[in-house]
């Protein structure tokens, strides 16, 4: 059986120490690395759990004792077969608890949705505008309907930007714009976009969360949106800011290469209380 367990002391990268036998990690509950608190897994387990809920923890009191009076016997080498065993188990869990980077489809329907929610939240904003006087709607909606009727027209876009107030909603919009993704990206670490199809933002370097994540923080999200506004001048390029994500390993944008971020799925550490009833058995 083989297992694993998280070292609190690390701030920085993976957590998760192992695989080790029963034995070994019986030893680090000796040395104290692994505490009653600490969550641990073994090969066959659903959840994390913390070592003082496992039935082995029970023991760990005698064991230490034993081996301190020298009375400990020493533990058989595992054979061939269970040795191939351990290895595949390990394998399989560290699959388990490996990063999937997301994606060019699943990144573009997250965008898709973060822009249906600011473009209910534009519309408001033009009406607001509107019934304040500072923005003439039917002279930007006539504006924006003959865009779109003839985009190629040499005044079509002229003429939206000439209309009255169209300056100022562009200037709150975008604005608003901002504080929606660098809000979100610092907090949650995803737009509504990306919590629905659960993935988020993570920084190459930061400190780990009990998720096994990392943090973004509001310096990081800062730079990210702002290197964001470059990738988006590149579909005047084919979008290559985009589509490097169909190439690069770790499916990174233009922005997410500049403030050293990627977006993956979302995996969290569970960690399940036990019953009393499974706790007295």
């Amino acid at each position: 059986m083989i297992w694993y367990y998280i070292d609190e002391s690390i701030t920085d990268g993976d957590r998760r120490k192992g695989p080790y036998s029963i034995d070994e990690l019986m030893e680090f509950v000796k040395a104290e690395k692994v505490k009653p608190k600490t969550l641990v897994w073994h090969s066959g387990m659903k959840d994390w759990v913390h070592w003082e809920e496992m039935e082995e923890s029970k023991a760990s009191a005698d064991f230490v004792e034993n081996n301190e009076n020298g009375k400990a016997a020493k533990t058989a080498a595992l054979s061939e077969e269970e040795q191939v065993k351990a290895a595949l188990e390990a394998i399989l869990a560290e699959q388990k608890v490996a990063k999937r980077y997301a994606g060019f489809l699943v990144r573009a329907a997250a965008y898709i949705v973060d822009n249906l929610i600011l473009s209910v939240v534009g519309v408001f904003i033009l009406m607001v505008l509107s019934a304040m006087q500072l923005a003439d709607l039917n002279a930007i909606s006539e504006a924006m309907n003959a865009y779109i009727a003839d985009p190629t027209a040499d005044n079509a876009m002229s003429k939206i930007l000439e209309a009255n107030g169209t300056h100022l909603f562009l200037s709150v919009w975008g604005v608003v714009q901002a504080i929606y993704f660098v809000v979100f990206t610092a907090i949650k670490s995803a737009t509504p976009g990306k919590m629905l199809f659960k993935i988020h933002v993570e920084p190459a370097f930061g400190l780990l969360t009990l998720s096994g994540s990392t943090k973004v923080g509001w310096l990081l999200s800062t730079l990210r949106y702002v290197a964001s506004l470059f990738t988006q001048f590149t579909m005047m390029l084919y979008g290559i800011g985009y589509l490097i994500v169909m190439i690069d390993p770790k499916r990174r944008t233009l922005h997410d290469w500049i403030a050293r971020t990627y977006v993956v799925y979302d995996r969290s550490i569970k960690v399940r209380a036990r019953s009393n009833d499974e706790q007295e058995k």
